[in-house]
């Protein structure tokens, strides 16, 4: 298992639009992201430094491993 960075929300969301997803909607600090095809809806915390379960837990959700999701940074 490769060693997840530090990351703030927004780091995250840039990475995610760079594989197809957009702002669906915001509510208060979590943004929520889609991706029509396949079909993939997550919500991002924009908080200025993600806990390493979260972004995990993110990562896993959309079905990236940890190296490509680190590429996307």
């Amino acid at each position: 298992m490769s060693k997840l960075p530090t990351i703030s929300g927004k780091d995250c969301i840039k990475a995610l639009q760079a594989v197809g997803f957009y702002q669906k909607r915001r509510e208060s600090s979590h943004v929520i992201l889609r991706r029509d095809q396949p079909f993939t809806q997550v919500v991002v915390p924009d908080h200025q430094e993600l806990a390493k379960g979260t972004l995990r837990a993110i990562i896993r959700d959309v079905d990236l491993s940890v190296e490509e999701f680190v590429a996307l940074l």
